[in-house]
């Protein structure tokens, strides 16, 4: 072998240890359910799913803390009602959403915050492993 096919192998091999260069050291967030006053949530390696009183949402791929255990991602928010849901009710397809939290021995601190300016939601204070407590809208 030459030094290039060396280098070259080294390299693979360095980055399949370590994982790639942007998520190297980062773990995503524990999956199952975190739970708190008015919120549930429940984190897969895919994303995760998240339930209100009166609302509900999404939060898009996997969630990565950094050293800190801060986290950012994208989703949404889907605003409920009282009532059944119309297919033409302008808030089923729910609006864009930030979700903003930070981890650390199995607690999480969360708030949500929209792009149009709207008043952001919380903090919410969740527990991994316990089930939220719920009041649906009727």
């Amino acid at each position: 072998m030459n030094n290039l096919t060396l280098t070259a192998l080294s390299t693979l091999f360095l980055l399949a240890a370590c994982g790639s260069a942007g998520g190297a050291g980062r773990h995503s967030l524990p999956a199952g359910t975190w739970g708190g006053d008015h919120v549930n949530l429940t984190v897969t390696e895919e994303g995760a799913t998240i339930e209100f009183d009166c609302a509900h949402g999404t939060l898009k791929g996997p969630i990565l803390p950094d050293a800190e255990g801060r986290f950012e991602t994208a989703g949404t928010y889907v605003q409920e009602h009282a009532g059944p849901v119309r297919e033409e009710d302008e808030t089923a397809a729910g609006s864009p959403a930030r979700y903003k939290g930070q981890v650390a021995k199995g607690k999480m601190t969360l708030t949500i915050a929209f792009p149009e300016g709207r008043e952001p939601l919380g903090p919410f204070d969740l527990v991994h492993g316990k089930e939220g407590r719920l009041m649906k809208c009727r």
